[in-house]
């Protein structure tokens, strides 16, 4: 079964790389995929989160690496035959929000979401939290 693990990764953390190892481990192949956000400011050119999660995914054989930055999931998973979609969760705040998508994914194509639950030690972690740490020690 085939695994799509969506984000902006802007940048990849220590959680993005927990629930993709975890993933790893419960699919026959992840596809984790830069995933343009409208509501967000991409912070990292496309090519450079890439790189990085192509780094992050080098010790797992069954991930592979890709962006779909015009159109929705449903789209590329459609269009690469995924029918399960992974989510990391850090808390109900998360799970809050992706409920909702969730919902529309499986209706408007039946696309089932898989939830992962934070490591705790990582649940903190956030890709807004480490940019604004990178930019106060700039």
């Amino acid at each position: 079964m085939r695994a799509l693990f969506p984000g902006s990764f802007d940048p990849v953390t220590q959680g993005h790389q927990d629930v993709l190892r975890r993933a790893a481990l419960l699919f026959d192949e992840v596809v984790v995929c830069v995933m343009s956000n409208s509501n967000k400011t991409g912070r990292f050119p496309i090519a450079e989160r890439l790189d990085r999660l192509r780094t992050a995914a080098t010790d797992l054989s069954n991930v592979t690496v890709d962006s779909h930055t015009g159109g929705l999931l449903v789209d590329y998973c459609h269009r690469a035959g995924i029918d399960v979609v992974v989510r990391g969760v850090r808390g109900v705040r998360d799970l809050d929000y992706e409920m909702p998508m969730a919902r529309m994914n499986h209706e408007l194509a039946g696309v089932e979401t898989f939830f992962i639950a934070a490591d705790p030690a990582l649940t903190h972690i956030s890709s807004t939290l480490v940019t604004a740490m990178r930019a106060s020690r700039s």
